[in-house]
């Protein structure tokens, strides 16, 4: 395997002492887990963070052998770490992707998608510039993995309260059809952006 292109990176973690595995969405490969020497290093820590888009060069000698990754920050999202509200949204739409999505399957859409929000994560001064777009990718990811009808449209979200009232809605399908065998975590973390979403109505 030998692949070099945009990726968003969507979890890590630790592997032996100083690397790390991470797990990158790509636009034409799907979801492509490797291997990053000196992951956990001060270096590239600040690059392996959830949501960080990626140049990405990625190989292996066989389909059979993890690749090994170099990647190169093409820009952070560290600095909303720092903020409650960003930093629950990035959390969730990441741990999603990385929860749902198996490996080697290309999803254009959610690519785009998921780029999409994050940039508007990022970018917009309040969660009411990003919350119709956050319920949307989480449609998407229903539609795209076969809980959806493929001809869907994307829901329309009037105002903040109806978004959240959308996400309530969504949270059944989400639990017991993309997330009933992953860890509680995962779903842990859309209860708390929910929570702190909830303040702000």
């Amino acid at each position: 395997m030998q692949l070099a292109a945009p990726a968003i990176l969507i979890a890590a973690r630790p592997h032996g002492e100083t690397a790390a595995v991470a797990r990158l969405l790509t636009e034409a490969s799907g979801v492509v887990a490797a291997y990053v020497a000196g992951g956990r290093g001060r270096v590239l820590r600040p690059i392996l963070i959830p949501g960080n888009a990626v140049a990405a060069d990625i190989r292996a000698k066989s389909d059979s052998q993890l690749p090994y990754a170099r990647l190169e920050l093409v820009t952070s999202r560290a600095p909303w770490l720092a903020e409650p509200l960003p930093a629950a949204a990035i959390a969730w739409v990441t741990a999603l992707a990385a929860a749902t999505l198996p490996e080697r399957h290309p999803y254009p859409a959610l690519y785009a998608a998921l780029g999409g929000l994050l940039d508007a994560i990022t970018a917009a001064p309040s969660a009411r510039g990003w919350a119709e777009a956050l319920v949307a990718y989480e449609v998407l990811v229903l539609r795209e993995l076969g809980y959806g009808a493929a001809s869907a449209a994307r829901p329309e979200v009037a105002d903040l309260a109806a978004a959240l009232a959308l996400m309530d809605r969504m949270e059944a399908p989400i639990a017991t059809r993309l997330l009933a065998h992953t860890s509680a975590d995962v779903m842990g973390a859309r209860v708390l952006l929910r929570e702190r979403l909830g303040r702000m109505g």
